[in-house]
């Protein structure tokens, strides 16, 4: 269903419809919602559920990576509680088996103001195109920008931090160390997405600085993400994973293609400048495959790890090709694969059973907090499914196998 661009257009529009504010017709959409794309992408409704699906996939030798989905917030009562949501999460991992999760998940916007990251992004931006601009509240941190970089959504010179901004900088800066400091009690890395350019370069200041703060000598502990859809994101990870190697820093890579096009193309648009996504799905994909080459070359001879996630046959295996050429195999703290969790079945255990580590992405949470998460992954990825039918294909052809046996 989800790779048929006018169901889930239809499905879209109806959650957004001024219908939803009706108990009885949001009760029978919520209800629809869980029992099929809810059940099918999302791994349950709370921490007990999500621990099921990770033993599940634990004892057919695959990890998971737990995602609490929460939104973007704009005061901080909701980054606290959410901060608080974040450090359940990970305690809930003590209580599973050993390695079953290889990371949780956090997204800075639900930890800092949405508000605030717009700020800090537009000061950095600031002090990249002018080198004498000073910013006294920027930690140590590796290279955010490149000379490709999208710099549009910064036109003007912007004011300095408030102090009341200074201070709640400090709350999230404090909010992300007692996850990072939970997470190094339970020894489980933590992953932090990545966003909208517009406010990407203060998560990739926060990801960086903490990741310096809280850096080990044998493995990361903190992975940044680096979207291949992006024309600057090979050049900025080259000059990241440069200016880590020289501080002596193991970086960590998850490297994804990308979930925001639409945002970013039409938000480019509106600017008059031009998208700041590759102009076509091939360069995408080159994109990928060289970032995971170099990446796989430089974890082979020197400090870093590597996630690849994908869904894309094509680039799974030219890095499992290439991992092998170079010995880098079970080595689970050098590479591992990821998938979203209902999504390439076929490749995830393909890769499973070449001797590879593979996690599951398991976004969980309430049905209609997940809701919205649901409404992005289908918008943000409609048509995916439908150039990747190879878990259909083989459905399909087990389905026939089922009715013969049935039928003989």
């Amino acid at each position: 269903m989800v790779s048929m661009e006018p169901v889930v257009d239809l499905g879209t529009g109806v959650m957004r419809s001024r219908l939803m504010k009706t108990a009885l017709f949001r009760g029978m959409v919520v209800g629809f919602t869980k029992a099929t794309f809810f059940d099918h992408f999302v791994a349950g409704r709370n921490h007990e559920e999500a621990g099921e699906i990770v033993k599940m996939l634990w004892n057919d030798g695959l990890s998971g990576m737990l995602d609490y989905g929460l939104e973007h917030v704009y005061d901080n009562v909701s980054c606290d509680l959410n901060m608080e949501a974040f450090i359940q999460t990970i305690e809930s991992t003590k209580l599973l088996p050993p390695s079953s999760v290889s990371a949780t998940v956090v997204k800075i916007t639900a930890i800092c103001p949405v508000d605030l990251l717009k700020r800090m992004s537009d000061l950095l931006r600031w002090e990249f195109k002018h080198k004498s601009c000073d910013l006294s509240w920027k930690m140590n941190t590796l290279p955010i920008f490149t000379d490709v970089s999208p710099l549009y959504h910064t036109l003007h010179k912007p004011e300095a931090l408030n102090s009341e901004e200074e201070k709640n900088l400090e709350l999230a800066h404090q909010r992300l160390h007692s996850i990072i400091q939970k997470s190094q009690e339970a020894n489980v890395p933590l992953v932090i997405d990545a966003e909208e350019t517009l406010i990407q370069p203060a998560i990739d200041y926060f990801t960086y600085s903490a990741a310096i703060l809280h850096s080990k000598d044998d493995s990361p502990m903190i992975y940044g993400t680096f979207q291949a859809y992006l024309k600057d994101t090979k050049q900025r990870l080259l000059c990241a994973k440069k200016a880590a190697d020289k501080m002596g820093l193991c970086m960590g890579v998850k490297l994804v293609r990308g979930a925001y096009m639409s945002t970013e193309s039409q938000i480019a648009a509106s600017l008059g400048h031009n998208s700041p996504v590759h102009n076509n799905i091939k360069h995408t994909h080159d994109c990928y495959n060289d970032c995971a080459s170099f990446m796989l070359n430089e974890i082979a001879n020197g400090p870093g790890s590597l996630v690849l996630a994908t869904h894309n046959f094509e680039s799974g295996k030219l890095a499992a090709v290439k991992a092998q050429e170079l010995g880098i195999g079970k080595d689970r703290q050098k590479l591992q694969f990821a998938q979203l969790y209902g999504m390439a079945e076929a490749m995830t255990y393909g890769l499973k059973n070449a001797g590879f580590q593979v996690s599951k992405y398991l976004p969980f949470g309430p049905v209609e907090q997940i809701m919205p998460y649901l409404v992005r992954r289908a918008e943000e990825n409609k048509g995916m499914l439908s150039t990747s039918s190879l878990d259909r294909q083989l459905m399909k052809l087990e389905l026939i196998r089922r009715a013969k046996a049935a039928i003989l």
